[in-house]
């Protein structure tokens, strides 16, 4: 069934302000897959906090128009199925990536991230970014390391005297 014009502006406009918030957008190809697999894939993505649609490669060109997304605009070719991440730069990779394990008919076509327009086979790149619980964690390892090796540094020397002295009186002991 066709849209109308009317239809069309709102899909528009609905992926256009999805893909201004975005962090990253997989476009992958569908084709053979079932409504049942869709829908699954769809389910997925909401778990996610992906955005996922299907959309016109025309109308998607006009909805990213503007956006650092606007990269993708000579790819989309063909059944498209846009992935947008709205949380975390990965999460879009991460469900994609997984169900295309299972679902081989998933085809990863195109990638965007900050701008920059990256090959399908670079999805384990952006699927292996961590989670923001993860990137908080490392921040927080790499924040607390240079305190903990100067508090180790400064307690070394009544340490090694301690043990300098427990050694003597051990020497003592034995003879």
């Amino acid at each position: 069934m066709a849209l109308s014009l009317e239809q069309k502006k709102e899909v528009v406009a609905e992926v256009s302000e999805v893909a201004k918030t975005a962090l990253s957008a997989v476009a992958a190809e569908y084709r053979g897959l079932s409504v049942v697999e869709m829908t699954e894939l769809r389910a997925k993505a909401r778990q996610s906090g992906v955005y996922i649609r299907v959309v016109k490669n025309t109308l998607a060109r006009r909805a990213i128009e503007g956006t650092e997304f606007e990269c993708m605009s000579d790819g989309l070719v063909g059944p498209l199925v846009l992935a947008f991440s709205q949380h975390e730069p990965g999460s879009a990779g991460r469900v994609v990536r997984d169900f295309a394990k299972t679902h081989d008919k998933l085809a990863v076509k195109l990638i965007a991230i900050g701008g920059e327009l990256l090959p399908g086979s670079e999805i384990g790149r952006l699927a292996d970014l961590p989670t923001y619980e993860q990137a908080i964690a490392i921040l927080m390892g790499v924040m607390k390391a240079p305190i903990e090796k100067f508090v180790r540094t400064l307690a070394e020397p009544h340490a090694k005297l301690v043990r300098t002295v427990a050694a003597i009186k051990d020497a003592k002991q034995a003879s």
